[in-house]
């Protein structure tokens, strides 16, 4: 159980790691259930029996987890957000006038309330701000070079300085890692998440994923899973996003369970199609599948153009905002793996494409 009082919880920090929450309680039980919540939400706590003499550490701490039985003890400290309460009789009534007295914002009850807390002190601790900004790219068909095209943004991303995470949600891709150079850097790939429930921490992530040019890879393995479930996906991308900065999603062009996980988690997307009738025709089906989800779905044509065909026109066919037309890049004709990624020469036509696209998305991102 947990209910919310008075307050709403304090601000979150604009990035970088916070302390653990401070715990006030004399109860040895609670004690050991907090802390083993600390630890699965990856924070460590400052533990006191009431209000800490030290100066500061009251006011200064990112959350409070005041048990039941220390609510007396706290009642004359100064007056601050992100305080719980937190005890485990569901039937005292009185709960809530105490969680008043000590300007409580929240009220929980354990065992029900573990998750919750869980989620909240993994906030704290990851200091949580604005999320990434999440762009995914998928092909209007088959060789459209919508991985290419996500390889060059994830690469300007980072080049740009941006905290940046690539990931590839297209099992039957052959491995965004391949195409950076890298299947043999070590970290891990999307298998050691398929067990993943709830929430996973974003630090976490980050740190166990390889790192190529200056920027973290969610790739597959070359061994036979090919899926992750639906919770799965969604807990692990949703730690992505948290770290804020990019996050550059490869998808398929099919729509199930997993992958729509994904788009409800996008900002925009891009279907990137080959400027020929053909490909138009086949984009209007993936655009029409993808739409369900996705909200904000934009174009990115490849030529070379069919007679008749520029742009604007592929756009217009698809009744899509026109993001613009990705060059070609010369450097791209040596072979995956060649340690030459998309994106890589940052005067290529590619790159300056990239950076245009990450200078107006950011722009909006901010304003919206």
């Amino acid at each position: 159980m947990t209910g919310t009082v008075t307050h709403d919880p304090p601000p979150a920090a604009g990035g970088g790691r916070q302390g653990g929450p401070l715990i006030i309680t004399e109860d040895a039980g609670l004690l050991d259930d907090l802390l083993r919540l600390c630890a699965a939400a990856g924070a460590t706590p400052e533990v006191h029996h009431g209000v800490p003499e030290r100066r500061g550490s009251w006011e200064a701490a990112p959350l409070v987890l005041v048990g039941d039985d220390a609510a007396r003890r706290v009642r004359g400290a100064a007056r601050r957000r992100g305080v719980v309460l937190v005890g485990r009789d569901q039937d005292d009534s009185g709960v809530w006038r105490r969680a008043v007295e000590i300007g409580a914002d929240h009220v929980l009850m354990l065992p029900d309330g573990e998750q919750w807390l869980v989620d909240r002190i993994a906030d704290v601790a990851e200091g949580v701000g604005r999320p990434a900004l999440t762009v995914g790219v998928l092909g209007g068909r088959g060789g459209a070079g919508a991985s290419t095209l996500a390889c060059a943004l994830a690469v300007t991303s980072a080049r740009e300085g941006l905290r940046t995470l690539l990931v590839d949600a297209d099992p039957l891709g052959g491995g965004l890692d391949v195409v950076l150079g890298g299947e043999t850097a070590e970290g891990l790939r999307w298998p050691a998440f398929a067990a993943s429930r709830g929430r996973v921490g974003g630090g976490a992530l980050e740190e166990s994923l390889p790192e190529l040019h200056s920027l973290r890879v969610l790739s597959w393995d070359r061994g036979d899973c090919v899926t992750v479930p639906p919770q799965a996906v969604r807990a692990v991308l949703a730690a992505a996003r948290r770290g804020g900065g990019t996050v550059v999603v490869d998808l398929p062009r099919r729509v199930d369970s997993g992958v729509a996980e994904i788009l409800a988690q996008l900002d925009l997307g891009l279907l990137v199609v080959p400027a020929e009738l053909r490909a138009v025709a086949a984009a209007g089906r993936v655009a029409s599948a993808v739409g369900m989800v996705l909200r904000d779905l934009r174009v990115a044509v490849r030529g070379p153009y069919a007679p008749g065909l520029d742009d604007r026109e592929v756009a217009r066919l698809l009744g899509l905002p026109l993001v613009g037309d990705v060059p070609v890049e010369p450097g791209l004709q040596h072979p995956p793996g060649s340690g030459r990624p998309p994106g890589a020469s940052g005067r290529s036509p590619l790159a300056r494409f990239c950076k245009e696209f990450w200078e107006r998305a950011l722009v909006e991102a901010r304003a919206a």
